[in-house]
C-alpha cells in the first residue's frame, strides 16, 4: 500500500503534510516529491514512471495558482490522482484563496479524471486514498471500518450534551 505526494513548491509543504499521520495511521506507506508542472516537466514525467515501476497505487497532487500539476500527472498515468488545490501563500497571491486553483482541479478535461478535494484539504485526500487502496486490501477496509466506527461513538446523538 503506497501513495505518492507530488507539490509543486516548498511552500505547500505545510498543507500537504497534513496527509501524512493519516496514511501512517492506515499504515500506508507514502513519499512525497516537491516537483513543478512548468519547471520540472521531464523530471515530473520520470518520477511518475518510477512510482509506478515501485508499486505505488494512488497519487496525491496540490497545487495552487494555474493548479496544472494533478492535471499533468492524470496525463502520464492510469493510477488514481487525487487533485488537492492550494492557496498560494507566496508574495504573488492574487486574491483567489484558492478558489482559481480549485476550478482548475475540478474542471479536468473528459477522459483524464482528477478526484478533487476541498482546497487545502491533503487530509481529506489521504482519507480518499485510503478508501481507494481499501478497495484492493481487506484489512485496510476493516481499519477504515473501526475508524468510522470509533468516530461515529464521538458524537452525543439525539439527546445531546449538557455543558458545565
Amino acid at each position: 500500500m503506497k501513495v505518492a505526494i507530488f507539490f509543486g513548491s516548498k511552500s505547500d509543504t505545510d498543507t500537504m503534510k497534513k496527509a501524512v499521520p493519516i496514511l501512517k495511521e492506515f499504515g500506508v506507506e507514502y513519499k512525497a516529491f516537491i516537483l513543478s508542472a512548468h519547471r520540472n516537466g521531464a523530471l515530473l514525467a520520470k518520477t511518475v514512471r518510477q512510482i509506478e515501476q515501485e508499486g505505488y497505487e494512488v497519487i496525491i497532487a496540490g497545487a495552487g495558482l494555474s493548479a496544472a500539476l494533478p492535471g499533468v500527472i492524470a496525463a502520464q498515468t492510469v493510477l488514481p490522482v487525487i487533485g488537492v488545490p492550494l492557496e498560494c501563500v507566496t508574495s504573488v497571491s492574487n486574491g483567489l484563496a484558492g478558489m482559481d486553483a480549485l476550478l482548475s482541479v475540478v474542471q479536468m478535461p473528459p477522459k483524464v479524471p482528477v478526484a478533487t478535494v476541498g482546497i487545502g484539504n491533503a487530509m481529506n485526500a489521504a482519507y480518499l486514498a485510503v478508501q481507494i487502496l481499501s478497495v484492493k486490501y481487506p484489512e485496510l477496509r476493516t481499519a477504515l471500518k473501526e475508524f468510522r466506527e470509533r468516530m461515529a461513538s464521538d458524537t452525543t446523538g439525539a439527546d445531546g450534551v449538557v455543558l458545565d
